[in-house]
């Protein structure tokens, strides 16, 4: 059989899962196909950065992977790093509203209570607003609709309050974007599911969140590996065959031919693929395929920038010490920063002994221009609005900051539906092309996980037929 040749446009994590499992099915099957795996820069792994730094372990991106989400675990186990999966040391977090830190309630679900006592003692909501979200058990449920914001669901559910802070502040968290833009049915469609069987989101997730039994230690929401998220980058990287990553070497267009497809490279030559599975960004995505006018709304897709700080201090500059692993902020407060994890609590591997490691972030949807700023602007923002609940004394040790620009796609709402027309069409006008990665169907870590094993399944469906 003539050798095929499957090209992986990208280097991030969904490009990394998507060679790995191609990889791992060809050698099962014996198949005669080879891997091309394209990566622009010096690095795999995209947003997946660790840096160690006298003696700190740092994330310039993503620092934990989402207990319930197996892909990830899944994939570590596989290239042998189990055993370096740890979970976060305390599991206390706050929510800085009202002026104040305030708990967590507990037996909420993404910010939407299923307990009802901690909700009703917690000191972020008036009792107007506690009653509003109460009213949830006796509203009628929604009409049956397309798509809807986030914010528009959840408001009419549990109203303002509710919404402004605790939901909006954890799920901005994830999304960096505005609630009230982002799609229901891209992001959580089981939420408005639940509604539409129960007539109550309260009820309905009380079905579906299973009873935790009493415990002295709650279990986990968040783990990580010991040698930072980059472990996971470079136990990929040393499995893959040699000859199947090309560095530095970018994708100027893609060229569907009568046998298979020509990717024209950035240092001048072509490589010759017969399925190609892309994972970069929508606006690159869309430009190595300008050709086809069904990929323009990639054009008008907008997507949001976000820097994170880390800073190390010594322990006794730390005059307010907090017991918990950081706080989210709501957008009602007059900060600028969007959340702060206290990293030395959360992952104390991660911090020498008598240190503290801080986590930052800034670049709220109405508050872009603070990633443009000097590192000198961002560190005295940042302190300022931590001296605010915190009280440190002194500069940092060292900052590390780093800025992701228009990094974070926001799936408005549509999103799903315009999806789904794409890859109509591609199937017709490009078949043996596929999209997957954060621009596409899901934004975390497993997620990038799933949709390049999917990837997978499609490429060798498609080689097959």
């Amino acid at each position: 059989m003539t050798e095929r040749t499957i090209a992986i446009v990208g280097g991030g994590i969904t490009g990394l899962a998507t060679a790995y499992y191609l990889q791992k099915y060809i050698k099962e099957q014996q198949l005669p196909y080879r891997i091309q795996l394209l990566e622009s820069s010096k690095e795999l792994g995209g947003f997946l950065k660790t840096e160690e730094r006298d003696g700190f372990t740092i994330e310039r991106g993503p620092d934990s992977l989402i207990a319930r989400k197996p892909s990830s675990f899944r994939l570590i186990e596989e290239v042998g790093l189990s055993d370096t999966v740890v979970g976060n040391a305390t599991g206390q977090s706050y929510i800085l509203a009202n002026g104040k830190l305030n708990k967590m309630p507990r037996g909420s679900y993404m910010g939407i209570p299923v307990q009802v006592r901690p909700f009703l003692f917690s000191g972020l909501f008036s009792m107007k607003g506690k009653l509003r979200a109460g009213m949830d058990f006796v509203k009628p449920r929604g009409k049956e609709t397309g798509d809807q914001s986030l914010g528009l669901f959840f408001r009419k559910r549990l109203g303002d309050e509710v919404v402004e802070n605790l939901i909006e502040p954890l799920l901005s968290g994830i999304y960096s974007g505005d609630i009230d833009q982002l799609s229901l049915m891209s992001t959580f469609p089981n939420f408005y599911q639940l509604e539409q069987e129960h007539g109550s989101l309260i009820k309905g997730l009380k079905t579906m969140v299973p009873k935790q039994p009493k415990q002295k230690k709650k279990p986990s929401v968040f783990r990580t590996l010991t040698g930072g998220m980059s472990s996971l980058v470079n136990a990929i990287e040393e499995r893959l065959d040699e000859g199947t990553v090309r560095f530095e070497t970018g994708v100027d267009h893609i060229q569907r031919k009568e046998a298979g497809y020509h990717l024209l490279l950035t240092d001048g030559t072509v490589l010759k693929a017969d399925s190609v599975v892309v994972t970069t960004p929508h606006k690159e995505t869309e430009r190595m395929l300008s050709q086809y006018d069904f990929l323009s709304p990639f054009k008008e897709m907008p997507a949001t920038s976000v820097a994170n700080v880390a800073m190390a201090f010594d322990q006794s500059a730390i005059k307010e010490d907090i017991d918990g692993t950081g706080f989210v902020v709501s957008r009602n407060e007059d900060y600028r920063i969007t959340a702060c994890t206290w990293t030395h609590k959360k992952w104390p591997h991660t911090t020498p002994d008598g240190k503290a490691l801080l986590r930052v972030y800034v670049g709220k949807p109405s508050d872009q221009e603070i990633v443009n700023a000097s590192d000198e602007e961002i560190q005295r923002v940042v302190l300022n609005d931590l001296n605010k609940v915190m009280n440190i004394e002194g500069e940092p040790e060292f900052s590390l900051i780093t800025r992701w620009k228009e990094s974070r796609a926001q799936y408005t709402v549509g999103h799903r539906e315009r999806m789904e027309t794409i890859r109509e069409e591609m199937r017709s006008q490009l078949p043996g092309v596929y999209l997957a990665g954060a621009s596409f169907d899901g934004l975390g870590v497993p997620d990038c996980i799933d949709q390049g094993e999917a990837a997978v399944q499609s490429v060798l469906a498609y080689l097959q037929q």
